[in-house]
């Protein structure tokens, strides 16, 4: 087996490099990767982004969102957490089978005291019952990877505000997540593993995985990547993991209802979304204004479903003639939360 420690913690290079190694360079043993990020949030190939994510949330606190090639649920990442890869070739091992890839990972957890480690269900891993491994996976061109979170020392008071959507605002086709308990690894951990950090904890793996005491002993073991292939590399995420039209517009058809009262009236939008972009909205409500809001229902039409978008797109027009009384900002973030 080959390993890649990634050095970057952004997770769309990241997944850019998973994706290439993948693609595009030959092994003739299996390869792991590890990889750990600033705070994120990953939706899965089939799924609505606005569906998953609390837009307002993630935008205030700069989370970034990415979708990954690979199917399941969103989840939510930061630097307490560890990802691991395992690509190999499709025909060595069942797509779907994820108790296999995953083993090795329970196994290694079993030696560093938490007992309970175990796999659960379709794609989970379980410790005492609650969840702190999600994982997907992805084939192509007789390649296959699966990949998984760890969650060592997530922030667990970020992800119920980041991944919550209130379920009667947006409704599409989108596979959307299954909420789970979720908990930390490191309370599970023996006592002399409990302040491990997050590559210490990497490290370790990758030592057990290989059965050596030290990295040193497995250096020929460790693929790094060269600077012609990053380049290679930084196109992909360019392409994908950084293009709004992947993380946004590959979305699933989906409606939308914003309803809000004001001090000066109640706005009740109505939108369509097609391939991230408003194919239509209508405005109801009993809100005050001379102009006709259709004026604004038009200017809507075929833009970005993005809050920045809308927010250029009506800076020059004087939305008091529309809504009197409401405040423009409150206007937008109604339209675009």
């Amino acid at each position: 087996m080959y390993y890649v420690s990634m050095k970057d913690h952004e997770i769309g290079r990241n997944l850019a490099t998973e994706q290439y190694l993948m693609n595009n360079v030959e092994f003739d043993e299996p390869l792991v990767l590890f990889y750990y990020e600033e705070p994120c949030i990953i939706v899965g190939r089939n799924q609505n982004t606005l569906e998953e994510i609390n837009a307002d949330y993630v935008r205030e606190h700069n989370i970034t969102v990415t979708r990954r090639l690979s199917g399941g649920g969103a989840v939510y990442q930061d630097l307490g957490n560890l990802c691991f890869s395992f690509v190999v070739d499709s025909d060595s091992q069942e797509f779907g089978d994820f108790k296999t890839f995953t083993q090795p990972i329970i196994d290694v957890l079993h030696e560093m005291g938490a007992m309970t480690a175990n796999v659960s269900g379709r794609n989970d891993l379980l410790v005492d019952g609650k969840k702190f491994s999600g994982n997907a996976m992805y084939s192509r061109n007789g390649k296959t990877f699966s990949h998984g979170t760890l969650m060592l020392n997530v922030d667990l008071n970020v992800v119920p505000n980041a991944l919550t959507v209130p379920t009667d605002k947006i409704a599409s086709k989108g596979i959307k997540s299954v909420r789970s308990r979720v908990t930390n690894l490191r309370p599970f951990l023996a006592p002399e593993y409990q302040n491990i950090t997050v590559p210490e904890f990497r490290d370790t793996l990758l030592t057990k995985l290989f059965h050596v005491d030290s990295l040193a002993d497995i250096k020929d073991k460790e693929y790094q990547v060269t600077p012609e292939q990053q380049k290679a590399i930084d196109k992909i995420y360019e392409d994908y993991y950084a293009n709004w039209d992947w993380v946004y517009g590959k979305s699933p058809e989906f409606s939308v209802k914003r309803r809000q009262h004001f001090d000066m009236g109640t706005i009740d939008a109505r939108l369509l979304v097609t391939d991230g972009h408003i194919q239509n909205i209508k405005f109801f409500g009993d809100f005050f204004g001379s102009g006709d809001v259709h004026d604004i229902e038009k200017a809507l039409t075929g833009l970005r479903y993005d809050h920045n978008a809308i927010s250029e797109k009506l800076a020059a027009i004087d939305l008091n003639r529309y809504f009197t009384g409401i405040p423009r900002e409150d206007v937008i973030d109604l339209i675009a939360e």
